[in-house]
């Protein structure tokens, strides 16, 4: 199978992902989606700190997000967490943000490209 790692863009930001043939869905860089949803300085950390947020609430979200290796910056594939589509909604709807709306707006675009 070949691996179809791609650069997505939403506005001036990349969005990391990957799309597997076998279950027809794009994964996604979480910290990638939380760094345009929230605009954190530090977006590894709000990720960090959202994960221990979503547990204390007990949200199952966190049971569909999946570790995969991802092209870095650096050139480098480094484990980063992923998470296809319908979960990450669930994801956004946790981050307060104006960017929230708009991105939600661009993945179902994107995800009807597909089809």
């Amino acid at each position: 199978m070949k691996d179809m790692y791609e650069i997505k863009i939403f506005g001036n930001e990349k969005i990391r992902t990957k799309w597997d043939p076998e279950i027809e869905e794009y994964y996604f860089s979480v910290v990638d989606v939380v760094n345009v949803i929230s605009e954190s300085n530090n977006p590894n950390r709000y990720w960090s700190d959202l994960k221990i947020k979503l547990k204390k609430e007990g949200s199952n979200v966190l049971d569909s997000v999946e570790n995969m290796k991802m092209l870095s910056s650096d050139g480098k594939f480094y484990k980063t967490d992923v998470i296809t589509t319908e979960p990450l909604f669930r994801i956004i709807q946790s981050v307060p943000s104006p960017n929230a709306e708009p991105f939600k707006v661009w993945l179902a675009k994107l995800g009807h490209e597909r089809l």
